[in-house]
């Protein structure tokens, strides 16, 4: 191989000591490969503490200082990274992600590359050496650093490697591959050797911290071999890739970072509210799902993060409204073509029903069964998984 992507996620550099063997990865896949790109995120807690400490101050923070201030955890990772490796004798250097190219459009906190210019990393590759680059962000037209949103390192990585025609972008954890859920919740769950770009999206778009959803959309469109392995074993991975499995589920997942938002008037809701209310969600890049009105209510879903943030923006322009929230659960489960087995939708529904658990909507795509419900018990996944995965 030519040119690899690595990338780094917070819990495989968490402190100095994981940041060696880490550097000592690095170093051993150098020794192989001649262009070595290596893509980090922020260490540990870093990003989550920056934020709680942002919020301390200013219960909804601007979002251009939000990333002015969380793109500084992945510019220490790679400075220190660049530090140790040239101490190791391997020559480095850091860059952040508007120096390494990276140019994004005008929306802060979930901003989209728009264009990578590969100048400067190219020059610094011919020199011989291992270029660093500080994952989850870049800059826009108005000079403005972006950032890419939450997992938005992996998404840098592919993006590096389309832009650099790599091989191959590997994805390094502190989890030996993509399993069937999540092994912290279920112990029985599998590691998948393979696994769909269409799965693989699916259990990203589900809300499973697997994969930033962006980096597989690129990955398919531009089929490149995206490879998520740990960093503290050799063994294990699984390969993202273009091929169909057979209907099977291969992975199911528990969200519980939605939350449905009721907005009651006294009187009638008229249409040209119901718009405003859209379109100022759309105006503040907020995604209002299953948007629906009752009379005097209107109803949307919304990830529970940016639950203070509508209702500030909403309280002011309809402080007549009561506005009231609801925290809901999503399972989704996964696999290409399940859809076509009644059995598994009516399995599932049966262990749903076994526990009095209250479904309030059920979408199937090709690739998916998702199932909305007001509360799902880790206990409920297992069962499900044991049925439909588990044999």
């Amino acid at each position: 191989m030519n040119t690899v992507v690595l990338k780094f996620g917070g819990s495989s550099i968490a402190d100095n000591i994981k940041l060696n063997v880490v550097a000592e990865k690095v170093i051993s896949i150098k020794k192989e490969v001649k262009n070595v790109v290596v893509v980090v995120s922020a260490q540990g807690k870093t990003t989550d503490n920056l934020i709680k400490e942002a919020q301390e101050l200013s219960a909804i923070p601007e979002e251009r200082e939000m990333d002015m201030l969380l793109s500084t955890g992945e510019q220490i990772t790679a400075s220190k990274l660049s530090i140790l490796l040239n101490r190791k004798g391997y020559p480095a250097i850091s860059l952040t992600g508007w120096q390494a190219g990276i140019m994004t459009n005008l929306v802060h906190k979930t901003a989209k590359i728009d264009q990578i210019c590969t100048e400067r990393l190219e020059k610094e590759l011919e020199k011989g050496k291992i270029v660093i680059v500080a994952g989850f962000q870049g800059i826009d037209e108005k000079q403005d650093i972006t950032t890419l949103g939450r997992g938005g390192s992996d998404t840098t990585a592919v993006a590096l490697q389309v832009a650099l025609n790599a091989d191959k972008c590997y994805i390094f954890s502190d989890v030996d591959g993509i399993y069937s859920a999540d092994p912290n919740m279920i112990t029985v769950a599998k590691r998948l050797d393979e696994i769909s770009f269409d799965e693989m999206q699916e259990i990203a778009d589900s809300g499973a911290k697997v994969l930033h959803n962006r980096c597989i959309q690129l990955g398919k469109k531009f089929n490149c071999d995206i490879v998520a392995k740990s960093t503290f074993s050799d063994q294990g991975g699984t390969k993202i890739c273009k091929k169909i499995e057979s209907a099977e589920v291969k992975s199911i997942t528990k969200n519980e970072k939605l939350v449905t938002i009721t907005m009651e008037k006294p009187t009638l809701i008229e249409e040209k509210e119901v718009y405003t209310i859209y379109q100022t969600l759309l105006e503040n890049n907020i995604i209002a799902e299953a948007f629906r009105k009752e009379k005097n209510e209107v109803k949307f879903r919304t990830d529970k993060a940016e639950q203070n943030k509508v209702r500030e923006l909403l309280e002011k322009q309809f402080p007549y409204c009561e506005m009231t929230q609801e925290i809901l659960s999503k399972l989704t489960i996964v696999g290409y073509g399940i859809t076509q087995d009644n059995k598994i939708l009516n399995q599932t529904i049966n262990i749903l029903k076994k526990y009095d658990i209250e479904i309030i909507d059920i979408h199937l795509t090709q690739s998916k069964i998702e199932i909305l419900a007001k509360q799902i018990s880790n206990d409920v996944v297992n069962e499900i998984h044991e049925k439909l995965i588990t044999k």
